[in-house]
């Protein structure tokens, strides 16, 4: 079984409850960076569990492999639908690390191009994405944004914050980390909205380039005295 498939069955038993697609987790070396999860397979198998009652449904939108992690975009139905990204790293067969960014949905967020394409360009798209957060996001140089952006072509599937607007107005920080597969990009980045400290994963689609199409979420980190876990969210 490949990694994506166990990625998969991971995240389709949090509807099932399933102990048996958990295990690929090694408990023995995890590291959950969700604040809000305890850590170790007996963590995930109480939070799935209890999710499982609530009769949830879990869509898989998106997922990609970089290296030792696998990412994917997710839609999770429980009392309210939310739309997720989750980052897993690997060591050999099994998960050693997590982390995740998810919001309530609003509009679409999850709508557009689903399977990556020009595997070969990978890097060129990596080196892309790294430059745009760092110029564009971080220093907020929006005289470069033509060099980054294909508006022509440009496809927003955030409904509240334009891509433009959410560079402008939110406080990108830190990025912390770039993951590619073809024309798929996810940048993971650490920031500020009024002086409260959030995370903003952004999901890129590179074509010629140029960025032609993204989506997103953000999430605010909880205070420190409410973690469930010492990891931190990033």
């Amino acid at each position: 079984m490949n990694r994506k498939q166990k990625v998969y069955n991971l995240l389709k038993a949090i509807e099932t409850g399933e102990p048996e697609a958990i295990k690929v987790v090694n408990e023995s070396k995890y590291i959950q960076h969700n604040p809000q999860t305890e850590e170790g397979v007996e963590g995930l198998a109480v939070l799935f569990a209890r999710l499982a009652k609530t009769d949830p449904k879990v869509t898989i939108a998106r997922l990609f492999e970089d290296g030792d992690f696998v990412f994917g975009h997710t839609i999770y139905d429980f009392a309210n639908i939310r739309i997720g990204f989750e980052v897993f790293r690997f060591e050999g067969d099994f998960i050693v690390e997590h982390w995740d960014n998810i919001q309530l949905r609003q509009g679409d967020m999850i709508g557009g191009t689903v399977e990556s394409r020009s595997k070969e360009l990978s890097e060129a798209n990596r080196s892309h994405i790294k430059n745009f957060i760092k110029t564009v996001a971080i220093h907020r140089d929006l005289t470069a944004w033509d060099s980054f952006v294909d508006d022509t072509r440009f496809v927003e599937h955030s409904v509240v914050q334009k891509l433009k607007t959410k560079v402008t107005n939110y406080r990108y920080i830190k990025n912390h980390k770039v993951l590619v597969e073809g024309d798929f990009v996810l940048a993971t980045n650490q920031g500020t909205i009024d002086d409260v400290e959030s995370s903003f994963y952004d999901l890129f689609r590179v074509d010629g380039g140029k960025i032609v199409e993204h989506w997103e979420t953000t999430e605010t980190v909880p205070p420190k005295d409410s973690w469930k876990n010492s990891n931190g969210k990033f």
